[in-house]
């Protein structure tokens, strides 16, 4: 979901709900514990009896019109009972009328308590059952239900005019227009959706438009059949007087073209206004089918539907949009991947959606606009340090506007992501790992710890710290440096300070310095940091110039802001380490040399200039470093760990 135009709020009345109902939130003490469940509307005793049963099938039959959300016709859900179940639960919202309901196609009773309605099944363990459920009214509004309200809305799009009834449930607005099961955790196996309406309109929904019935009285019913797992709140319907432009993408190694369908306002201007836009969804497609792997429903579609909506909504198959721009347009599709094919495990770790749609945002651009992505990723980081604190990490998940919070969950979600990258080092195995995650967790959910862990151990990279520190934690560091030149060495303090100290006062990530010398070109070399304050020796860099002397992390892999940047003579080699200077002979060479005044045993990694390491060994006295057949020519990055914890670094020339 992207909302251009969100604005942050909760009614008073929220926090009231939100304090009383403790058992709704996340809290760090369990953050790595997501089993406990969350409901804005049930108690967590009926939240339990909805987990005595799976939901295998949402069928929706209704009657609709462009002008008015009243609804009336079926919903029918399929399940499978895990244990003895005597009644189920599943909600619709109460000024819904229940009509009646059926189950395996008998009229049995049911009570109704607010929202949750409770069906007698008496089911054993493993039996499979169907309710049907005859119902109608018009769902509520925010004047009606201020926790939600956004189920089903009817408007005017303000710039062409159409009249628009749509379906948006995320979060919890899925129960304000059909009978669900609001579980993350818990997806249907398929859905049909067959929706009657007016013959001058069209609706869309998710899935094949497998026909479309002419009733012979004014109204056609257009059905949908989609086969894949789908999430209760991805599961759509919108109605208005459309016009079908179909397109296709044909991606690499994809089997088949992939339909693209967009149903478009049927005014003159509109897709005139919007079709250059729109045909760039099959660039997208194309790209984000090499990123991360086949688009998860291409033996279906994708497609849009246009509402008058601020941003998009990532409806599975079938986006919900407002209007067609390129950031938009493939971030809500970079949503079929990240939020319906995996989708966050709960709404604490809506990350695993939102960041990465956002992050997909920066790929787009990287890989089709890369002159604008710099500035992009620098309005990024900004947005994110317009206040010092919070984390990606959603501490209360009944907060709609903390989830959906644009600088923390989508800008610092993008942010960390591209820091992942970053820390990775390497984008062959970077992209690697995000397929295979796609495979891994396809049709089901994740939380960021399971990203975590899957992405540790697929590239090896120890991301704990990283996500206690980024993920859990809050806020961002700011980067000083001291520097001084000795002879053609450097001596180079980096010291930093959090945001939010009280929280995460140290960020152990490395960081890129660029430096500016005044005989040789410009070079960049990664840090290590394991602490708030370092001090680096890096011989053989060169003369430094006097001017923009350092520069930090120049190319934006980090959120960080930078403090101060000073030249200090009272720097010194005794701020690192007493023992004589550490020397290489000779340098430059072709790859074959020997090292002086270095411990036993000591540690010792070559990195490229991308901070890459490309040479590990443990020093031996007498023995020489060979790089023959390792790298090739250029410059290189040789630290040296010393027994006391410090560090050495020297750059070494071929």
């Amino acid at each position: 979901m992207k909302n251009i135009l969100f604005v942050a709020f909760l009614f008073s009345l929220l926090n009231v709900v939100y304090s009383q109902e403790n058992s709704g939130t996340c809290s760090k003490k369990n953050k790595h514990d997501h089993q406990q469940l969350k409901s804005a509307t049930l108690t967590v005793a009926q939240i339990a009896e909805t987990e005595k049963y799976d939901v295998h099938f949402y069928g929706l039959n209704l009657n609709m019109t462009n002008t008015s959300t009243y609804l009336n016709g079926t919903g029918r859900i399929d399940a499978k009972a895990r244990t003895f179940l005597d009644t189920a639960i599943f909600e619709l919202f109460s000024t819904l009328t229940i009509s009646d309901i059926r189950l395996n196609g008998t009229s049995v009773p049911f009570t109704r308590l607010g929202s949750a309605v409770k069906v007698s099944v008496n089911m054993i363990e493993g039996q499979s059952f169907s309710l049907s459920i005859d119902y109608f009214g018009t769902p509520p509004t925010a004047q009606t239900n201020p926790l939600g309200g956004s189920g089903m809305t009817a408007d005017d799009s303000p710039s062409w005019g159409n009249r628009v009834v749509w379906s948006l449930s995320e979060p919890f607005s899925a129960f304000e227009w059909f009978p669900c099961k609001q579980s993350l955790r818990d997806k249907a196996d398929s859905s049909f959706v067959s929706i009657t309406v007016p013959d001058s309109c069209k609706a869309g929904s998710n899935g094949i438009l497998t026909h479309v019935d002419t009733l012979g009285n004014g109204f056609l019913t257009f059905n949908w059949e989609h086969r894949h797992l789908i999430d209760y709140y991805l599961i759509s319907v919108a109605v208005a007087k459309y016009v079908d432009y179909s397109i296709y993408a044909n991606p690499v190694g994809a089997p088949n073209p992939i339909l693209i369908q967009n149903f478009i306002y049927d005014n003159p201007q509109t897709l005139p206004n919007f079709i250059d836009d729109i045909n760039e969804t099959v660039d997208f497609i194309e790209l984000y089918y090499t990123l991360y792997g086949p688009y998860p429903f291409e033996n279906e579609k994708y497609g849009h539907c246009m509402a008058p909506i601020s941003g998009g909504m990532e409806h599975q198959t079938m986006t919900t949009q407002g209007y067609f721009e390129k950031t938009l347009t493939s971030h809500e599709l970079a949503h079929q991947w990240w939020g319906d094919n995996v989708t966050c495990a709960s709404w604490c770790d809506i990350w695993i959606n939102e960041g990465f749609a956002s992050y997909s945002e920066y790929l787009m651009l990287e890989n089709l606009y890369p002159a604008e992505k710099n500035q992009h990723m620098l309005d990024v980081h900004t947005n994110v340090m317009n206040q010092n604190g919070g984390s990606v990490w959603v501490l209360d998940s009944l907060n709609e506007a903390r989830i959906f919070s644009g600088r923390l969950t989508y800008d610092k979600g993008a942010g960390i992501i591209h820091t992942i990258r970053y820390l990775i080092n390497n984008d062959s195995v970077f992209f690697d790992a995000l397929r295979a995650f796609q495979v891994s967790f396809k049709d089901s959910t994740a939380t960021g710890v399971d990203f975590k862990n899957f992405i540790a151990d697929f590239t090896g990279t120890n991301l704990d710290a990283f996500f206690e520190q980024w993920y859990f934690g809050e806020g961002y560091p700011t980067y000083s440096i001291r520097w001084e030149q000795v002879g053609q060495d450097a001596l180079v303090e980096i010291s930093h300070s959090g945001s939010k100290p009280a929280v995460t006062p140290t960020f152990t990530n490395p960081i890129d310095l660029t430096f500016n010398r005044s005989t040789l070109s410009d070079t960049t070399i990664r840090f290590d940091i394991n602490s708030n304050t370092q001090v680096f020796s890096i011989s053989n860099l060169g003369t430094l110039s006097s001017t923009n002397t350092v520069v930090i992390d120049a190319n934006n892999w980090v959120i960080n802001q930078t403090g101060t940047i000073v030249q200090d003579n009272s720097l010194a080699l005794s701020e690192i380490e007493e023992n004589n200077e550490i020397l290489i002979v000779p340098n430059p060479s072709n790859g074959l040399f020997t090292l002086t005044n270095v411990p036993d045993f000591a540690p010792i990694l070559v990195y490229d200039m991308f901070g890459k390491v490309v040479y590990t060994a443990t020093f031996e006295a007498g023995k020489k470093i060979n790089l023959l057949n390792v790298v090739g020519k250029g410059n290189y990055l040789l630290e040296i760990q010393l027994p006391n914890g410090n560090k050495r670094m020297k750059l070494v020339r071929m």
